[in-house]
């Protein structure tokens, strides 16, 4: 016997659908699928499935498909470099100063970036004076302005990097991103380098002119 309501059994048919099936649809979105999925969220979060917090994390990894490079990273103007040819004292305290663990190093203009400086680094330099801040950078990660969030944070993984330089169509310096910044879009924001008090930092400054450094300094 044929259904008298045909519109009705469907409507029935498409809410019974689980939602694991509707992340699935997600990776495979046809129209407003991430909005519905969103929406879902919130109802679940409502019905008391899930709290607060994994909503707001779900919701973050389905907007973060959206989300490219440029829109979260440190804008140029915004980014703490390095010169090659600073001194160790003016390194040191740049450090202290914005609590950063890394620090993009450029040689001659701000555009030429030529390596990654680790914080931690600089403390060989006291156990062996004959290395130089050349000496001690580690290779520069380029990535498009373009650059999917979820890619990048799969190359992050992948290739054990924390930060990347990001270039513009035309091959300039527009920023920086973190790994950090990456999540952040998913769980909210991290208290992390570019965001502690420097009174909270990891590296202090002492009387005697000497620095203690926090053992989990990465």
């Amino acid at each position: 016997m044929s259904d008298p309501h045909p519109a009705r059994a469907s409507l029935e048919k498409e809410d019974r659908r689980t939602f694991l099936q509707k992340v699935a649809e997600f990776i495979h979105p046809g129209p407003d699928s991430r909005d519905e999925l969103i929406e879902t969220l919130a109802d679940a979060e409502d019905n008391e499935i899930i709290d607060a917090e994994s909503r707001v994390m779900l919701e973050g990894v389905l907007r973060m498909a959206d989300l490219t490079a440029g829109d979260v990273m440190v804008a140029a103007p915004r980014m703490d470099v390095v010169s090659i040819d600073s001194p160790y004292d003016e390194i040191l305290h740049l450090v202290i100063d914005t609590a950063h663990s890394r620090f993009p190093v450029y040689e001659g203009e701000r555009e030429n970036i030529i390596g990654i400086l680790l914080a931690k680094d600089l403390l060989k330099l006291q156990r062996a004076p004959e290395l130089n801040i050349r000496a001690l950078l580690r290779p520069a990660v380029f990535v498009p302005e373009s650059k999917g969030l979820n890619d990048l944070l799969r190359e992050f993984r992948g290739n054990r990097n924390h930060l990347a330089v990001v270039i513009d169509e035309f091959g300039r310096i527009a920023g920086l991103i973190t790994i950090e910044d990456v999540l952040e879009e998913i769980v909210g924001e991290i208290e992390d380098e570019f965001d502690i008090a420097e009174e909270e930092g990891d590296i202090f400054g002492l009387a005697d002119r000497t620095y203690r450094v926090s053992g989990d300094t990465s």
